[in-house]
């Protein structure tokens, strides 16, 4: 277990999520989902999470981990054409991460995620929550747009708002 870790998960407040990530900065988030998939047949989900909770950081869970739990628990995984895409933002660890649906993960690949997760790492360093987010699924979505194009009769198969966490 690491100390420091675990002093930063219990001080990172619901007050600062809210700064962070306000109603409007979500509602700019939610239509740049909706704009995203209006350009490509992918499927974007934007998960943030305050902090996780004592028990998780005893075992030492990961911001990796969560997001590969959420992206279960959220049924990304299970879109039609296996093109669901989860962005995590753990606010405590400053960490971003990406998990791909194999469809999408197959034609992207590893460093293309870590190199857009980096990006979006950079400007919440900045304190820019929204321009962050919004220029990660901007990234997202030019590779959704070349290997997954739109086409007639899509549907919206996953919620474009935001989950946040507590």
């Amino acid at each position: 277990m690491n100390a420091k870790r675990l002093l930063k998960h219990l001080v990172t407040t619901q007050r600062q999520m809210n700064a962070a990530f306000s109603a409007a900065t979500l509602h700019d988030i939610e239509a740049a989902i909706k704009s995203s998939e209006a350009e490509h047949s992918g499927e974007l989900r934007f998960v943030v999470e305050t902090a996780l909770d004592p028990v998780a950081l005893v075992r030492g869970e990961s911001p990796r981990t969560r997001a590969l739990e959420l992206f279960s628990n959220l049924r990304v995984w299970d879109t039609e054409h296996n093109c669901g895409l989860l962005i995590y933002v753990l606010l405590a660890d400053r960490a971003v991460e990406i998990v791909a649906d194999r469809g999408i993960h197959a034609k992207v690949g590893e460093a293309e995620w870590a190199r857009i997760c980096h990006q979006i790492e950079e400007a919440f360093r900045q304190k820019d929550f929204r321009g962050g987010a919004i220029g990660g699924i901007k990234s997202v979505t030019q590779h959704l747009k070349a290997h997954f194009p739109a086409h007639i009769g899509d549907q919206n198969e996953l919620s474009d708002r935001p989950v946040v966490l507590g």
